[in-house]
């Protein structure tokens, strides 16, 4: 990697970033611990789904032919031929002019053609284990298959149902459980290694002492890579010399870190020793990108392995990591896509940038058919409460200076914000 002096823009910097990444291999992990994994390679169905067509409801299979006229005033009467429970194989073909009770997701018998709800017939039943009645009033005429789940209505054997690189969300390992994929063939977390420089932190558990404070940036990062799906090493603080922060890139990467973090001492202070740690131990790409907050951000790598300096002021950070290092940990855990999800909103109040890119902590509420977003707090790079209770990121494109209230712009949805989006009225 190259040192370049200039001052990047955001899209600059993040396709710099991303080429230098790619997915980590591939490891089989059982079904039962798939879930938020990405799949490695196409899984094809084995067999229909269902594998037989069974009833969606309790009640009567029939021919519909047979009942089409029944109505509550005028029911058809059938003699039931047979009993149906689920999980007890397949049942003998329906007998012309009967009925079979049936439960729901048992096979549907060969000649019926249609399911009518228990409901929509005499039988009162209601008693566990209690045999069928002789003969069964439907007193409403069902639809041909109504209420049958045909074989292969939901996937066909030999159908890709699960592409490389999803996200193995609850749905899709339920799927996998159908199809009876027991070991999944998944993508592999990347190694993160997390710390935070200066002198003044202390750990969370000390007591502050004039002019300390507690490490913060090294459990927000953390967390927010483990909320992305990394496997996560936080390593203690390493102080402001060039020594201590070599020494906790040579802990990491002897713990094997496929990606380095380090919050602080990438801006141009005396004190801010860590872009010459990774100098003396690799390169630099860059080290300044046109945003607010996070201008001071730094990427290069160490003995090969991918570096992020993000700066020390704790919004700054997280910002800089919802920018830059959440995509390039999605790209190796295996993901195809890595865009925010992003609504547009009317600004309800004026907010101010500095001509730079601009990453605004908001409020997003829905208002009729769209969104409206208002800041969540102080805007400053050290204020974390605007980030607790925001729900958005609103973007200032650059060169803008001034959101003006009734004007629409991008706003980048924060995963798992706990305010969620709620409905406002036009007052």
């Amino acid at each position: 990697m190259r040192d370049t002096p200039q001052m990047l823009s955001v899209a600059e910097a993040r396709a710099r970033i991303l080429e230098q990444f790619a997915a980590l291999g591939s490891e089989t992990a059982p079904l039962g611990k798939a879930a938020g994994r990405v799949l490695a390679s196409d899984v094809a169905a084995t067999h229909d789904l269902p594998p037989f067509s069974n009833s969606s409801m309790d009640g009567y299979a029939v021919r519909a032919g047979e009942v089409a006229g029944a109505s509550p005033a005028a029911p058809a009467q059938l003699a039931v031929s047979a009993d149906i429970p689920a999980g007890t194989g397949l049942p003998a073909p329906l007998a012309a002019g009967t009925a079979a009770r049936i439960m729901t997701g048992a096979p549907v018998p060969a000649g019926a053609d249609a399911v009518v709800p228990v409901e929509d017939t005499d039988d009162s039943r209601e008693r566990a284990g209690e045999p069928p009645p002789a003969r069964v009033k439907i007193r409403v005429a069902p639809a041909l298959g109504a209420n049958v789940r045909p074989a292969g209505q939901d996937m066909r054997a030999g159908q890709t149902v699960l592409r490389a690189g999803t996200l193995l969300s609850p749905a899709a390992v339920g799927v996998l459980a159908a199809l009876g994929v027991s070991q999944v063939p998944v993508h592999l977390r990347p190694l993160v290694a997390v710390f935070s420089t200066g002198d003044e932190l202390r750990r969370v558990d000390q007591d502050l002492g004039p002019g300390q404070i507690r490490d913060t940036n090294s459990y927000t990062l953390a967390a927010a890579a483990a909320d992305y799906g990394a496997r996560v090493l936080r390593l203690e603080v390493a102080r402001d010399r060039l020594d201590d922060v070599r020494a906790r890139f040579d802990e990491a990467l002897r713990a094997g870190a496929q990606l380095l973090i380090s919050s602080a001492g990438v801006s141009v202070g005396a004190y801010d020793v860590v872009k010459a740690a990774v100098e003396a131990e690799g390169a630099l790409s860059f080290w300044r990108v046109r945003m607010r907050p996070g201008k001071p951000l730094a990427f290069g790598q160490v003995h090969g392995v991918p570096f992020f300096g993000l700066p020390g002021n704790p919004v700054s950070a997280l910002v800089g990591f919802e920018v830059f290092v959440r995509p390039a940990i999605l790209k190796m855990a295996g993901h195809r896509r890595w865009e925010k999800l992003a609504v547009v909103a009317e600004l309800l109040e004026p907010l101010e940038s500095d001509g730079r890119e601009s990453y605004l902590r908001v409020i997003v509420q829905r208002r009729g058919a769209g969104y409206v977003a208002r800041a969540s707090g102080n805007q400053g790079s050290a204020v974390m409460s605007a980030v607790v209770r925001a729900n958005g990121l609103l973007i200032l494109p650059e060169g803008v200076t001034r959101g003006q209230p009734g004007e629409q712009f991008s706003v980048w949805l924060i995963d798992g914000a706990a305010s969620g989006i709620e409905t406002v009225g036009d007052s």
